[in-house]
């Protein structure tokens, strides 16, 4: 799949399409190119024109069941019995004594800054 990927970017680079190009794509990506799998695919691509292929997959998936219809509705929810509701009860914060000797900026209290 990434050795047609890498032949449809070269094909909308100006490229030829070879397999030294589809080869610098893939490896250019971080990937590992299969020298079997491109080899294989630039034969069936020889001569062709890369829009009339597009054009003849596209025929094909034409007839291709995708699912949709929408399904059938969800079931009732039944009369089953209610859930049992757990109430959660709040977490209380503790608050750390520091002994009441500091200000809120890390001096005693009653040394003040002079200017206030």
């Amino acid at each position: 799949m990434d050795s047609m990927a890498a032949l449809l970017l070269c094909k909308l680079g100006g490229k030829a399409g070879s397999a030294e190009d589809i080869t610098a794509v893939i490896t250019a990506a971080g990937g590992e190119a299969n020298a079997e799998e491109i080899a294989s695919l630039v034969a069936d691509c020889e001569g062709k024109d890369v829009n009339e292929l597009l054009g003849a997959g596209m025929e094909k998936l034409k007839d291709v069941p995708l699912g949709g219809g929408g399904g059938g509705g969800g079931g009732g929810g039944g009369g089953g019995e209610a859930a049992a509701v757990v109430e959660k009860e709040p977490e209380v914060e503790e608050e750390m004594d520091m002994g009441g000797s500091m200000d809120m900026f890390g001096g005693d209290e009653g040394e003040g800054g002079g200017d206030y």
